[in-house]
């Protein structure tokens, strides 16, 4: 029988289109509860590798046989010897190219909706770690927002689509993934934009992002608004896109609210957290369609592929958007934080400029997946 690579971009097909798969994860189990591929038609068996240095026989009876069957490891060396061992013992099976860091690092562009004067805008999912980018395009420009390290996605995309890269905007300062914004804008010559309030301690220069601050992409009369909505951080700031969409950065998710503390500050952003979300957003049109930063589970994924919603839906059915006394509100974000994202401080003075890791090094500071919601 035989054994071949699968790739991320096949992987992510099968979450978009709910077809079943079946995945053999040979990490270690603390690695595996951390962080796993998830499909809402995935069925997942973890067993080590060095379980299986003396053969598969014993787990035969656990694989299926109606089904693809995946083998999953940090960096493909493990999977790769896995699957030879099934495919000898009589199965055809697959293996995940590049691995877990592969993984995290796959970026899938999906349409997210037209623009009322012909142009479009596109949401980059980033599948494995739940970040999500944006581009704007219009009139041959184009805007990038909460741009991933991946840089070359973003300006081959353009170019594909024949624009040109004017402008690239962070929401915040990100603490869970390292900006690309930065390297977009150096190779492009176009204006990079940040929120002063997160940009005290940076080493570089840019456009300060405030509320208010209003952007044409292309000829046509597309509006890049920016809205200051602190609570992530003291900075954060969402877009209204051409009046029918809100990126809305790490404030406010499909399922989920941001976190206030990966500056050490919950206590002192939570107000600012329930302000954005209860008074800003409350007067805003419910007709907006929220485009988040980031998403926790699949199941939050449109049919299309996309992550979001209207506001008005979000006003009704997110829990923390539906919390009416303000101790309680307290209580949820305060005192039922996750994790911190793996080495988020690291991240936040890369993205300041302070230090420069190699791309190794960014890429190992990045494995795990993001933790910027409570719920």
């Amino acid at each position: 029988m035989s054994y071949q690579p699968m790739t991320a971009k096949e992987v992510t097909q099968k979450i978009i289109n709910k077809e079943p798969l079946f995945i053999l994860d040979v990490r270690n189990q603390s690695d595996v509860e951390d962080w796993k591929i998830e499909g809402l038609e995935f069925q997942h068996k973890n067993v080590p590798y060095f379980d299986l240095l003396d053969g598969v026989e014993e787990i035969l009876p656990d694989i299926p046989e109606d089904r693809q069957i995946l083998v999953v490891c940090a960096k493909e060396g493990s999977s790769i010897m896995v699957a030879e061992m099934l495919s000898e013992a009589g199965r055809d099976v697959y293996y995940l190219a590049g691995g877990m860091k592969g993984w995290s690092e796959h970026l899938e562009p999906v349409k997210a909706g037209d623009l009322k004067d012909g142009g479009e805008l596109y949401q980059f999912v980033r599948i494995g770690k739940g970040c999500l980018s944006y581009m704007v395009i219009s009139g041959g420009e184009a805007a990038v927002i909460d741009a991933t390290r991946m840089t070359d996605v973003f300006t081959e995309f353009a170019e594909q689509k024949g624009a040109v890269i004017k402008h690239v905007f962070d929401t915040h300062l990100h603490a869970d993934h390292i900006s690309g914004g930065r390297t977009i804008a150096e190779q492009t010559g176009a204006s990079y934009w940040l929120p002063p309030k997160d940009a005290e301690e940076v080493t570089f220069s840019y456009e300060p992002l405030e509320d208010g601050t209003e952007l044409k992409i292309g000829g046509t009369s597309i509006d890049i608004q920016a809205l200051y909505s602190p609570g992530h951080t003291i900075g954060s700031t969402s877009f209204i896109v051409d009046e029918s969409y809100l990126l809305s950065g790490d404030i406010l998710f499909v399922d989920s609210i941001g976190r206030p503390d990966l500056a050490g500050l919950a206590e002192d952003w939570v107000g600012d957290l329930r302000e954005s979300l209860y008074i800003r957003y409350r007067e805003l049109s419910e007709d907006l369609f929220v485009l988040p930063a980031h998403f926790m589970m699949v199941s939050e994924m449109n049919s299309n592929g996309t992550v979001g919603k209207k506001l008005g839906t979000l006003i009704a059915e997110n829990h923390g958007m539906n919390i009416a006394d303000e101790s309680e509100f307290r209580e949820l974000v305060t005192g039922n934080l996750p994790p911190q994202p793996n080495a988020y401080q690291e991240i936040r003075e890369t993205n300041m400029g302070k230090i420069s890791p190699d791309s190794e090094k960014q890429r190992e500071m990045e494995i795990g997946p993001n933790r910027c919601a409570v719920r």
